[in-house]
């Protein structure tokens, strides 16, 4: 229908890492775009999904797999080993150019650190600006936030952290929040935005200049 919201599941090359933030990311497969980064095809499976995109260099799906796959109706974009952009930037960008507006990133979390601070990374990608764009895993979602009013749906008790993007995070105001903050300026170092708690269902961040990552945990971390 004309004005819905077009929804996109992603899946990565990491730990599926499953729990509510993920299945709750999950009710929304039935009407989502599935794109999985090259081997985030397995994790499509473990959720019982097939994907409708396979993009990547394909070095960590078997041949059999990726054929296995494609006979269920993937469709396959191979892309060179060698190449500038990783396999989940790949599959964002796509689902991006299918005019998906609101976009959950699964299986972004792995024992990896490299791979899972780039694929927080891109949740700054110019291609995503204006889309609700959210990394998922086990209880937790992650997203990047910029100047302007946001709010964040939970539960009293949930604990939400705000961490400063790429340089300092100008006039911070939160409501709803145990620890306020009043038009403070959070600085890359410090902790001072880390482990603050929800008093209500619904809290707001205010941001004057910068950019926050959020991190909404599920119940007290």
């Amino acid at each position: 229908m004309p004005g819905e919201i077009i929804r996109a599941l992603v899946f990565a090359n990491g730990d599926l890492n499953d729990g509510p933030a993920v299945r709750a990311a999950l009710r929304y497969a039935p009407e989502a775009i599935i794109v999985a980064a090259d081997g985030g095809a397995r994790c499509a499976s473990a959720c019982g999904l097939v994907p409708h995109v396979i993009v990547g260099d394909l070095d960590s799906l078997p041949d059999a797999e990726a054929h296995a796959l494609q006979a269920q109706g993937a469709v396959i974009e191979r892309h060179p080993v060698h190449k500038n952009e990783t396999d989940l930037e790949l599959a964002l960008m796509l689902a991006a150019g299918r005019g998906a507006a609101w976009i959950r990133i699964i299986g972004g979390v792995g024992d990896r650190l490299d791979q899972t601070l780039a694929n927080v990374y891109l949740l700054a990608l110019p291609a995503l600006a204006g889309r609700d764009v959210r990394l998922v895993a086990g209880c937790q979602t992650t997203w990047l936030i910029g100047p302007g009013t946001h709010v964040v749906h939970g539960a009293p008790g949930d604990t939400v952290s705000l961490l400063p993007w790429t340089g300092d995070a100008v006039g911070v105001l939160t409501e709803g929040l145990e620890y306020p903050l009043r038009r403070e300026t959070l600085v890359p170092g410090p902790a001072r935005g880390v482990s603050n708690v929800l008093t209500q269902s619904e809290g707001c961040v205010t941001l004057a200049a910068g950019h926050l990552i959020v991190i909404h945990t599920l119940g007290r971390a």
